[in-house]
């Protein structure tokens, strides 16, 4: 959380599902661009029905910038559902994956204890160094970044956090409805003419 203006800017979770289609990823990021906010991590990916994709945004706003921006994501076309995600009400996980030099068996000894306490694993070995695999909550992920800091980190990355709402808490931002004003699973007559 931060200031802004004398207003608290609080980290949001927001979570769209929508249309595999060319250029929809774009047309997402733009509404972002042109009302100033940034993406602070993205993640996109297919969900269970084909044809659509979930993506997480985790952006910072004001209650009243967040609501507003989710009101012109619903007018994008290719967007289905847009609902954002109560930290407290959701599942929320990340990827990293850090490239660590290790200069002896003692330090590769230590590095492994390290891996085995945070449920990591060694995903990459050379003589040199070891490739971990992090997978948790991103405060989970800092912690362990944190840790092995004096090891020396060759390379480090981190996917983005991911997240899903528990059963029963997703807080739907607006009905559900396509762009063209059709609800969704509501039966659409289409008159060929």
């Amino acid at each position: 959380m931060f200031m802004e203006n004398g207003k608290k800017q609080d980290k949001h979770i927001i979570s769209i599902l929508v249309e595999d289609k060319v250029g929809a990823l774009q047309r997402i990021a733009s509404v972002f661009s042109k009302r100033g906010f940034n993406m602070d991590s993205i993640t996109v990916g297919r969900t269970e029905t084909e044809g659509l994709s979930r993506m997480t945004i985790v952006t910072n706003g004001t209650e009243g910038k967040i609501e507003q921006m989710i009101k012109q994501l619903h007018k994008v076309i290719d967007i289905i559902k847009v609902s954002e995600l109560s930290q407290e009400d959701c599942v929320v996980r990340e990827i990293a994956l850090f490239k660590v030099h290790v200069k002896d068996i003692n330090v590769r000894s230590e590095l492994m204890n390290y891996i085995n306490i945070f449920r990591g694993r060694v995903v990459d070995v050379s003589s040199t160094s070891m490739m971990v695999e992090i997978t948790g909550t991103p405060d989970k992920v800092d912690a362990f970044a944190d840790l092995i800091k004096p090891f020396g980190v060759k390379e480090f990355v981190r996917t983005g956090i991911t997240a899903l709402s528990r059963s029963g808490k997703e807080k739907a931002a607006a009905p559900e409805t396509h762009a063209g004003g059709s609800r969704i699973g509501e039966n659409v007559k289409v008159d060929w003419g």
